[in-house]
């Protein structure tokens, strides 16, 4: 796909509470729920005409009228190269539309989409809501049908699979911290490292059943997760190898109290990548994994301090 040069863009509501939705983006069209006899007069751009049905219709409140015209020009006006957009199961729809503007049985007005809508950049990745700042998502919020939006350039760059430049100085920053961190973690002491393995659970919602210490000699965490109600065993090397990993999955399948198992380790010369496909139930955090969940976690600056 090109890259999309959009003078306007414009957000669509699909229908009162979302009712056109599904229909529109699947059948490829925008749809206007401004019933009024005066199609023609948009079209010809009498828009005096239109003005003075829709300030009868509010009762002569200038305000609300205007917002109303507003609205109807925009979608009888805005070219095919401006960008419409929409928001269904939590994800931004956009497309551009076709300028003729055709006129349905019950008085509401369509433009049918050039191509189809798209739930995705022009490299085909997602545009989920979570992953769009906020400003724009907050559309969804507008009591009308069609409004302009925030952050215009910002979205622009969103839909083209461009970079924003402020996130990808922070990704930059984040990926040095977290080569920093496994650095750190690469010179801590056997027990000071067994003990961040135990904050990292702890932080991430995990209880322990036995004290970090070895009431078991097999196992150097036995943990328990209240929210998904898993128990897991836990074993921790500094250093290790295949053959050392091999070992303790077959002592994990000896007890059966045990859903999951967690091999924690920061070095190992040799290739572990198909293990975790071999055994579904077992999880490997090798530095790169630990790293990002220490920074996840907040434990940065207890690491930095332990290091001091």
């Amino acid at each position: 796909m090109t890259q999309i040069a959009p003078e306007k863009i414009r957000f669509i509501k699909l229908g009162e509470g979302g009712e056109w939705e599904q229909s529109c983006i699947h059948e490829g069209t925008i749809r206007l729920g401004y019933h009024s006899p005066h199609h023609q007069d948009s079209l010809n751009g009498n828009w005096g005409a239109v003005r003075q049905f829709w300030l009868n219709i509010r009762k002569g409140n200038e305000g609300a009228a205007t917002r109303d015209i507003n609205q109807i020009r925009d979608f009888y006006e805005l070219k095919e190269t401006d960008v419409w957009i929409t928001f269904y199961k939590k994800k931004l729809y956009w497309c551009h539309a076709a300028s003729d503007v055709i006129e349905l049985n019950d008085q509401s007005r369509i433009r049918k989409v050039i191509g189809s809508w798209s739930s995705t950049d022009i490299n085909d990745k997602p545009l989920r809501v979570e992953n769009i700042d906020g400003r724009i998502t907050k559309v969804q919020m507008f009591r009308g049908t069609i409004c302009s939006i925030d952050l215009q350039d910002y979205l622009v760059r969103k839909i083209n699979g461009l970079a924003i430049p402020e996130v990808e100085k922070t990704k930059n920053s984040l990926e040095i911290l977290r080569t920093d961190i496994e650095e750190l973690i690469k010179g801590l002491w056997w027990h000071d490292f067994e003990l961040l393995i135990d904050l990292v659970f702890s932080k991430s919602g995990w209880q322990r059943f036995s004290v970090l210490g070895k009431t078991e000699k097999d196992i150097d965490l036995d943990v328990y997760s209240p929210s998904t109600q898993r128990r897991a065993f836990v074993q921790i090397k500094s250093t290790t190898t295949r053959a050392e990993i091999q070992s303790y999955i077959e002592t994990y399948q000896e007890y059966e109290q045990f859903n999951e198992m967690y091999f924690v380790y920061h070095t190992c010369h040799t290739d572990l990548s198909d293990i975790e496909s071999l055994y579904p139930n077992v999880h490997l955090w090798g530095l790169k994994r630990l790293a990002g969940l220490v920074v996840n976690a907040g434990l940065a600056e207890w690491l930095i301090n332990k290091r001091t």
